[in-house]
């Protein structure tokens, strides 16, 4: 692996540029459609589009919730969706924007798909639908097998892994997110999810945090709805990205539309390749980040990834 904080805003590639991150599940909160979406007409539009799709005032519950439905699967990822594109919308009117030397895109696990609409991968219609049935479908097996995940600090992927190993005891138990140095994301069933947080203490961890969702998410208790969402993928039309969009799963970009489904369905059993991915964008040149949606979350992870690059926030 590259180590982020000795690539220079060269390595890679002769040209340097700037990378957009968008946030993924986690970063919603009650308010985060704030006062900067207004006078912004494209905003407006973007969220009348989206109550059209899905049958409710979705700008309504991003400015005022309530907190318990903002928060439930089904309605924060298509909320994170279309709350970053609107922040684009707000980008592309700053006077300091980056837009037109943008580099690359990436989105942490629900992001990816926003990523995939600024690439022209994905129509913004067609993400809203299918990101729609995929935060259905995930909430649906967290309801019929209760989970939770873990955020493992001061421990790296072979301990946590380990850990996982040896705290399974027959439950689902597994690696998910690997987000940046010394911080891991284990999921599976609340019971195995207790285990672990004992035995990651007693190994030396720095402390564990009890992530709030619903379910064990990028493990396999995910694939009812894997199935659920490789249907609604297939519904829609898919593009070559004009811009590379690094993949959750394998921390590359890719092309072809058939492998881009491919890997947006393997994404949500599978282990978010995060750390990878910032290090494939500082390889390839990238020297600064953009992160286009609500919050600071992706920022704070960059700076334990590679500490003297620049990031910005859309909304800032």
């Amino acid at each position: 692996m590259v180590k982020s904080d000795d690539v220079s805003s060269d390595a890679g590639s002769s040209a340097g540029g700037p990378a957009l991150l968008f946030p993924g599940q986690g970063a919603q909160s009650v308010g985060m459609l704030g006062e900067w979406s207004q006078g912004h007409a494209a905003c407006g539009e973007l969220f009348a589009m989206a109550a059209d799709i899905l049958g409710y005032d979705l700008a309504a519950v991003c400015r005022s919730g309530p907190p318990e439905k903002l928060n439930t699967t089904a309605v924060s990822q298509p909320a994170l969706l279309v709350t970053s594109l609107a922040a684009l919308k707000v980008l592309e009117s700053r006077d300091d924007s980056p837009l037109s030397n943008v580099r690359m895109a990436a989105g942490l696990s629900l992001g990816e798909y926003t990523a995939l609409v600024y690439a022209g991968s994905l129509s913004a219609e067609d993400a809203i639908r299918v990101v729609a049935e995929r935060g259905r479908a995930m909430q649906d097996c967290a309801e019929a097998t209760p989970g939770g995940m873990v955020a493992v600090l001061g421990m790296e992927r072979e301990a946590v892994a380990e850990l996982c190993d040896v705290c399974r005891d027959g439950d689902v138990l597994e690696v998910a997110n690997v987000l940046c140095p010394g911080n891991v994301v284990a999921s599976g069933d609340n019971a195995a999810c207790d285990r672990l947080e004992a035995a990651a203490a007693e190994a030396g961890a720095m402390r564990c945090v009890r992530l709030e969702v619903a379910g064990a998410f990028h493990t396999s208790r995910m694939q009812p709805a894997v199935e659920r969402l490789a249907a609604a993928l297939d519904s829609v039309k898919i593009h070559p990205p004009r811009l590379p969009v690094v993949s959750n799963v394998d921390a590359r970009p890719h092309d072809d539309p058939a492998e881009i489904r491919q890997l947006l369905a393997r994404q949500v059993c599978g282990v978010v390749e995060w750390n990878s991915s910032m290090d494939f964008m500082l390889a390839e040149g990238v020297d600064s980040f953009w992160e286009v949606g609500p919050g600071r979350v992706l920022r704070g992870l960059l700076k334990r990834i590679a500490r003297k690059v620049p990031s910005h926030g859309a909304l800032d």
